[in-house]
């Protein structure tokens, strides 16, 4: 009988064992096609950040032809890379229940682009004979850019994200990713000069990480290992060893290479938008209420938005956050 029991006790703490060291299954769906800015999600799946928090992460790259964002609702996705904050007031709007719980991206990479020397300054581009933006963008900060910042609807041209356009004509301007289109411009001898809307008012976040409201609800813990592994995976990323996140985004988009992706992270360095403003004292993935408000702000005054269309107190959740979290390993790192 005690040899039954024994036995029992110790199958018992084995399966207790088991389900102990069980790894959490968690799907992340990305934006786009894998890159340098997704970076610090593939350094923590390479190097075993994610494992070490306990998380079983599948990384399910966007594309040209995918749309993650309503596997996320339909909870296909337990987590999502989203682009500016404009997206999620839309999701609020719309009664959609997905929250952001963190910002990777303290300034978005969006910019306008001109043949380098030919305009002085932001102010300078309002007298461009012509500005490229794509049909997104035409409905989004290109209103804020003629409400406010000078431009006139008559400059508008549609981008048809091909640069054939504004390399032969070094008087126009276009729309650009700051962290692409200046690199793809340069292989093809054109050297540019790059305008942050960030640096000049449009200070939305941008990469932010989005979940359902019901994941928050039921496992909080969950998302705070995921949270914090991501931002581990960063900062590992921008100041240490990244040779294994650049095989394994080399090996799902094989058009990069290591030279590539070494221009991207030094423009991403650069202009400082990852790791920035509220992210020097906060860590990575920071957020600010204040901020979003002021966003908010601005997409209503620009014509985005009506007054009161967006509950604010759903776009964002802010406990996950804004807790110092990893700086410790930049430091350990920028001392070596």
């Amino acid at each position: 009988m005690n040899k039954m029991m024994t036995a029992l006790a110790l199958t018992t703490a084995l399966c207790a064992a088991g389900t102990a060291w069980a790894d959490d299954k968690v799907v992340f769906g990305t934006n786009w096609l894998p890159q340098g800015g997704h970076g610090g999600f593939y350094q923590a799946l390479a190097d075993g950040t994610y494992k070490k928090h306990g998380l079983d992460v599948e990384i399910m790259p966007g594309g040209p032809q995918v749309n993650n964002r309503p596997m996320l609702s339909a909870g296909r996705l337990d987590f999502l890379l989203g682009g500016n904050l404009l997206l999620s007031f839309d999701n609020v709007k719309n009664g959609i229940p997905t929250t952001v719980v963190a910002a990777f991206y303290q300034k978005e990479p969006q910019a306008l682009i001109a043949h380098k020397g030919k305009y002085a300054d932001w102010q300078a581009l309002t007298t461009a004979p012509t500005v490229l933006v794509g049909k997104d963008g035409q409905f989004s900060f290109w209103q804020w850019m003629v409400s406010s910042q000078g431009f006139k609807n008559e400059q508008l041209r549609p981008y048809a994200y091909n640069l054939a356009q504004f390399l032969s004509d070094d008087a126009m301007v276009q729309q650009a990713y700051a962290t692409a289109e200046p690199i793809y411009a340069a292989e093809q001898g054109v050297e540019t000069d790059t305008f942050l809307l960030a640096d000049q008012g449009w200070n939305t976040y941008a990469n932010t990480i989005e979940t359902r409201q019901e994941l928050i609800d039921q496992n909080p813990e969950l998302v705070q290992r995921f949270l914090d592994a991501s931002i581990e995976g960063w900062y590992n990323f921008l100041y240490g060893d990244h040779t294994a996140a650049y095989e394994m985004i080399i090996a799902a988009n094989p058009e990069l290479t290591a030279e590539k992706l070494d221009k991207e992270v030094a423009l991403i360095k650069e202009l400082g938008i990852v790791d920035s403003g509220e992210s020097l004292e906060k860590g990575l993935g920071a957020m600010d209420e204040a901020r979003v408000k002021s966003f908010l702000d601005t997409a209503i005054a620009s014509g985005l938005y009506k007054d009161g269309e967006v509950d604010l107190t759903k776009v964002a959740n802010y406990t996950f956050v804004n807790k110092g979290h990893g700086l410790d390993i930049k430091e350990k790192l920028e001392a070596q």
